[in-house]
């Protein structure tokens, strides 16, 4: 589980330049997907081997000046609430400003470490300027220029020093499920369907990411901890359908879980915030369930489910091997079916095959499709391997694997797919040297 570090302060300061650079050197490493940074605004990093998740609020605001002031004072809070470190970004072109005060203010007050960043710091005039950020109140400043990245080294060895030690949960092994979805999608509902009156439950574990409530679930011989994101407690001054809102707790409950069934609501579709859910929960490699919600208020005729989900899967390409499910809290009806399937994807993402199989296998294939051959050089894959890992990831032993291009790799993955049904689960191809 790792920590959650929030970027604040107002627009053009360079927030966004800031984080691209931190999540860059990463994510060019981990994912080999094209088109994962839809969600420009939260990534994960690692800094001298300790992982961080970084939330970029910045993002988040439209509008003109005025409508920010309110805007930036929610996202601070929101910030000082869920993050465990808060990176103050300011800008040494144009000095301390109203707006950079008011911030200030609220950071003041807080327990938890505030990194007071001044950026675009790149000669020495700069670097004597930047002295009147001392009258924040704030203490030391880092001076950096994050379009080059001069000064970051130091800000982050700072930042993963003051990061809490966040404690591994060893409690039994019982597989997560965590409910998300936007607001008001009927993440509740579908769990107090679930549990309802039945007296199943074994414990309610008091939150284990603070604000989540986790349930202990005992059904149909099914045992797992069930994630709750929908009772987190209301924040006082928060609306509830601020995005950035719902994309922070999600964040949390998703690094969490094994398995998430993202919740939407029949009515309103599968809309850009909850493919922001979606892509999360895939770029952390995480198992998969949509429910669509609310299915009993959509006019329909036989062929209307059949026709929703091909939209639905249209959005999610090039990951559609993904269960879709349409359910009613309210009536009931199939939400047994959802947790089975919950529990089958479970099952998928721990799956381990063996080697032999897996070269007898896909061998015969790859030799009747063997990858393209680039400028006249053949690519022969010898031998392939599923890694140690908790999710399934494959290495392709071959001769030449910088020739392997991403089409090649989707088809070795969609034949993994084909004969060992990983439905539900991201799966990893990555290609090794022999």
């Amino acid at each position: 589980m790792s920590n959650i570090v929030a970027i604040v302060g107002r627009p053009n300061v360079g927030k966004s330049t800031f984080f691209n650079r931190l999540i860059q050197r990463r994510e060019a490493i981990v994912d080999a997907v094209s088109g994962v940074t839809r969600d420009r605004h939260y990534g994960k990093s690692d800094w001298n081997g300790k992982e961080f998740s970084l939330i970029d609020t910045g993002g988040y605001v439209l509008g003109s000046d005025d409508v920010f002031e309110a805007e930036i004072d929610k996202q601070v809070e929101l910030a000082i609430d869920e993050a465990d470190a808060i990176i103050f970004m300011v800008d040494v072109e144009n000095g301390v400003t109203g707006m950079d005060e008011d911030v200030a203010n609220l950071l003041r007050k807080v327990s938890k470490p505030v990194f007071l960043v001044v950026n675009k710091v790149d000669n020495a005039k700069r670097s004597e300027d930047a002295v009147e950020f001392y009258s924040l109140g704030l203490g030391e400043y880092y001076s950096i220029a994050s379009i080059n990245g001069s000064g970051t080294g130091e800000l982050l060895d700072a930042l993963v020093e003051a990061l809490p030690e966040k404690e591994e949960i060893e409690e039994e092994e019982l597989p997560r499920f965590a409910v998300v979805g936007r607001p008001n999608a009927g993440k509740s509902s579908f769990i107090n369907a679930l549990i309802g009156e039945d007296r199943y439950i074994v414990t309610d574990i008091a939150g284990t990411t603070r604000d989540a409530i986790d349930t202990k679930y005992n059904r149909f011989g099914f045992e797992f901890n069930l994630v709750d994101t929908a009772g987190i407690r209301r924040k006082s001054k928060v609306k509830e359908d601020l995005e950035f809102y719902s994309v922070m707790r999600s964040v949390r409950a998703i690094e969490h879980a094994d398995v998430c069934l993202l919740v939407l609501d029949a009515t309103r579709g599968f809309d850009g915030q909850v493919q922001n859910i979606f892509w999360l929960a895939e770029r952390n490699r995480k198992g998969i369930v949509i429910l669509v919600n609310k299915w009993d208020l959509v006019e329909k005729d036989h062929k209307s489910m059949k026709a929703y989900e091909k939209v639905i899967r249209k959005q999610i390409e090039p990951f559609t091997d993904v269960p879709i499910i349409f359910i009613s809290a309210l009536s009931k009806q199939r939400i047994f079916k959802a947790i089975e399937t919950a529990v089958e994807v479970y099952k998928n993402r721990s799956k381990k095959i063996k080697t032999s199989q897996l070269n007898d296998v896909l061998l015969p294939i790859i030799e009747n499709y063997p990858p393209p051959a680039f400028k006249g050089k053949f690519v022969k894959i010898k031998y392939i391997m599923q890694l140690p890992t908790p999710q399934p990831q494959f290495a392709f032993f071959c001769n030449l694997p910088q020739y392997i291009k991403d089409p090649y790799k989707r088809f070795l993955e969609n034949k993994l797919r084909e004969h060992f049904d990983f439905t539900g689960v991201p799966v990893s191809v990555y290609m090794r040297k022999k």
